[in-house]
């Protein structure tokens, strides 16, 4: 099997690596692509243009070729997987999407915690969508200045400063807390709260392993 993942983040390379491992999936299955000036530009322009999409969604159906699922692991470029996964021969999912149904599977009150202002906009949408099948009360929030440590590469303060919100949204009520961002990942361990927040990349995976393999059967 051979998953392809689309990041926007170098650092998202090993998240996702760990994560493959933990779902068991052999070395080698996971090829990544980083493509972080699709973000940068959508920072820029205050968030997904169509042009932005459009390019992203060139960069998905590229990746297609030669594997059995593409996974986009960026909240803001989340709508050109949609875009474009009617024109390609094999999955293409959106991260958000799996993770987001995996945290309101249970309702009660999830909290969807975002570095990326421009990220909001497509998790709320994201989050409310799958918290229709189940009850789910959601609130979605910005880890204020958090993505600011990230680009200065001050991953340790970044993990903190999440994991100190999870810990948070905990105390204000929440029943779940999603790091809604794969570069989060690393804070669920920092948290003090018993609570543990759930992490996206595995979720994604999850997703993307199902799907390819889901085809493979129908195929034959």
């Amino acid at each position: 099997m051979r998953l392809a993942c689309l990041h926007t983040a170098q650092s998202n390379i090993a998240v996702f690596e760990a994560a493959g491992r933990d779902l068991g999936l052999g070395a080698g299955t996971l090829r990544h692509e980083v493509r972080a000036d699709l973000l940068a530009d959508a920072e820029r322009d205050g968030g997904l243009t169509p042009e932005i999409e459009a390019r992203t969604g060139e960069a998905l159906l590229a990746l297609s070729e030669g594997a059995d699922a593409v996974l986009l692991t960026c909240s803001t470029l989340g709508p050109a997987a949609q875009a474009v996964a009617g024109m390609a021969s094999v999955p293409v999912l959106r991260l958000d999407a799996a993770f987001a149904a995996e945290a309101v599977r249970e309702g009660g009150k999830v909290v969807a915690l975002c570095a990326v202002e421009t990220t909001l906009g497509p998790t709320r949408a994201v989050f409310e969508e799958a918290a229709r099948a189940t009850g789910a009360e959601v609130e979605v929030r910005l880890v204020a200045d958090a993505w600011a440590a990230f680009k200065a590469g001050e991953r340790d303060r970044y993990l903190a400063m999440v994991a100190a919100a999870s810990d948070a949204a905990i105390q204000d009520g929440a029943t779940r807390v999603a790091l809604a961002q794969a570069s989060m990942a690393g804070a669920a361990e920092l948290c003090r709260e018993e609570a543990t927040p759930l992490t996206s990349p595995a979720a994604g995976l999850a997703a993307a392993k199902a799907a390819a393999t889901s085809v493979a059967a129908e195929q034959g």
